[in-house]
């Protein structure tokens, strides 16, 4: 029989695109998807952006192992770069793939269930694809509608507090003539939308010859054919590379959802300093506001980090008198996080546990309160959305997700008036 195969995925959507892709080709081999507890290999994508990462992936490699001792288990992703020795350590755990062997996972697999001793009946074999992705993917791939698109991966940033640089290695971005050909593959398979996805997205084209832009792509997308039909969503956003143009052509494009996720990570300059992020508040601000004036209807996210070393209680007031007035829609809140190796794990100036966890519960108050609040401000406005899952969830491009009631199948576009904070009335296609 063929070889079953699960995938578990934690961290980024850069991940999310890598474990899509190993889906993909596991499928053009003839693999056939099933539960953890079924399955002959689990793929294990790992994040090590916190130390909550680092160990979400134990636990779940550990509950694997006990639920299912016959499964092979196969971890790579950041936590399997950083931190090889102790994840091969775990239970079951048959092979270490770092970040830069992902594009080789398939061979390695076969050459992991072709050898003896590994506990691979004879009759678990990969089938007899050639490794073709074109047929074999198609919207709900993964449990997905929209398609993730890897873009660019690797980061040369110097901020203080992440080891991302090191796991994942220098900006690589893919050419531009790729880009189009995987945009026509999923296009051609069926998928509405497409999220445009990278390490450091706003790198993208620097590293290549001749060097281009993320607003050179995002050009070239607005001008493809695929654009009349298809929606392109920007992933996360450095705020020193979401430029003038970019927000333009988000805002005068139909093609690209009006949805910035554009990480913060503090409001005291001193911290944003002490952080080593190449902007102070000021900039940050006048960015935000600045969509919201052209694109009043914008979903704005961001990520920020409490209890950085030397935190004080006037920074974190900072932050906090930032928040309650910033035009933001929800924000991600991460406590921090020590990360041998970077910079920040020498500072001084600890900031205790109980400190950290009690700004973190504030700062995910006054997010639910901005989200909220956004909500309320889309009650009657009308969207083109997706359906998604079972066809009672529609997402629009500001990121709404809106019962509906459950007339169309997954991945339609429909016309959605929003009535409430989180139901829609259908008015068509």
């Amino acid at each position: 029989m063929a070889m079953k195969y699960a995938v578990i995925t934690f961290g980024c959507r850069v991940n999310q695109a890598d474990s899509l892709g190993a889906e993909e080709v596991l499928l053009a081999h003839g693999a056939s998807a099933a539960p953890p507890e079924e399955a002959d290999l689990v793929l294990v994508n790992t994040c090590s952006v916190t130390a909550a990462a680092d160990q979400a992936a134990r636990q779940t490699i550990r509950r694997v192992s006990r639920a299912n001792p016959a499964a092979r288990i196969v971890v790579t992703g950041c936590y399997a770069t950083r931190r090889p020795d102790e994840i091969g350590a775990l239970p079951n755990v048959a092979r270490v793939v770092p970040n830069d062997d992902k594009p080789r996972l398939v061979p390695l697999l076969r050459d992991l269930f072709d050898r003896d001793g590994l506990g691979a009946t004879t009759a678990v074999r990969f089938g007899d694809g050639d490794g073709s992705c074109g047929s074999q993917i198609e919207p709900g791939v993964a449990g997905r509608t929209a398609f993730t698109l890897r873009v660019q991966t690797g980061c040369a940033e110097p901020c203080a507090y992440c080891i991302i640089p090191t796991t994942r290695g220098a900006p690589r971005s893919l050419p531009l003539v790729e880009v189009i050909r995987e945009v026509e593959r999923v296009t051609s398979a069926g998928f509405k939308e497409i999220a445009l996805t990278g390490v450091h997205l706003g790198s993208y084209g620097r590293d290549l010859t001749p060097r281009t832009s993320l607003a050179r792509l995002l050009e070239s997308l607005a001008g493809h054919p695929s654009s009349a039909h298809v929606r392109f969503r920007i992933s996360s956003l450095e705020p020193m590379d979401c430029t003038a143009d970019v927000v333009s052509l988000v805002a005068d494009r139909a093609c690209f959802a009006p949805h910035f996720h554009l990480p913060l990570q503090h409001a005291a300059d001193r911290m944003l300093a002490a952080m080593r992020r190449p902007y102070r508040l000021d900039y940050y601000a006048s960015l935000v506001d600045g969509i919201r004036t052209r694109l009043p209807d914008a979903s704005i996210g961001s990520d920020l980090i409490v209890g950085f070393p030397g935190e004080s209680d006037t920074d974190f007031e900072e932050l906090v008198a930032y928040l309650e007035a910033a035009p933001l829609t929800h924000v991600h809140v991460f406590p921090y996080s020590d990360r041998d190796g970077t910079d920040a794990s020498r500072l001084a100036g600890r900031v205790p546990g109980s400190v950290v966890r009690d700004r973190a519960r504030r700062v995910r108050a006054i997010s639910a309160s901005l989200a909220d609040r956004f909500r309320g401000s889309q009650v009657g406005t009308v969207h083109r959305a997706l359906t998604l899952d079972d066809g009672s969830i529609a997402v629009t491009g500001n990121y709404l997700k809106i019962r509906i009631p459950p007339r169309r199948p997954r991945n339609e576009w429909v016309r959605v008036r929003v009535c409430s904070h989180t139901e829609g009335e259908l008015l068509g296609g």
